[in-house]
């Protein structure tokens, strides 16, 4: 008997430990680099408690509101910026945009909305339903599934 509970205690054990580790690496810090981190200061120098994701080799800022997400941009990790995306309340989407959604992902919900501002200074929307990103123009004419 206390063969069995030594077994289990072990086994409790090496389960908490891989547990541990993989916390731990899902909240590894990711390595920005410098230029990076120049170009968001220098382009945004109000943007505060800023978090970090990498995102097809690219960098990821996001700051601002609740969720800390209201704004989030994008660069090379040469420090280029890509876009930024500033979240929007669904009411704000062109009108033809909710019509297209109903009639081509029956039942899905609007989980969160963008307005994309690229580096040229072209603008689209983009519309998160069931883990996708949906983009439209600024007419709310449907351009593709990201």
């Amino acid at each position: 008997m206390k063969r069995l509970f030594s077994v289990l205690a072990i086994l409790i054990a090496l389960n908490t430990a891989s547990f541990a580790q993989k916390e731990e690496k899902g909240s590894e810090k990711i390595d920005v680099p410098a230029a990076v981190k120049t170009a968001l200061a220098k382009k945004y120098p109000d943007a505060k408690k800023v978090t970090w994701e990498k995102e097809k080799g690219n960098y990821e800022a996001n700051w601002g509101g609740k969720s800390n997400e209201d704004h989030s941009v994008m660069f090379t990790p040469s420090g280029t910026f890509i876009e930024m995306v500033e979240a929007i309340p669904v009411s704000s989407l062109p009108k033809s945009i909710a019509p297209y959604i109903a009639k081509n992902y029956k039942g899905a919900k609007i989980k969160e909305v963008g307005k994309v501002t690229d580096a040229a200074g072209a603008q689209t929307y983009e519309v998160e339903i069931k883990g996708k990103d949906l983009i439209f123009d600024f007419n709310g004419k449907y351009i593709k599934k990201d």
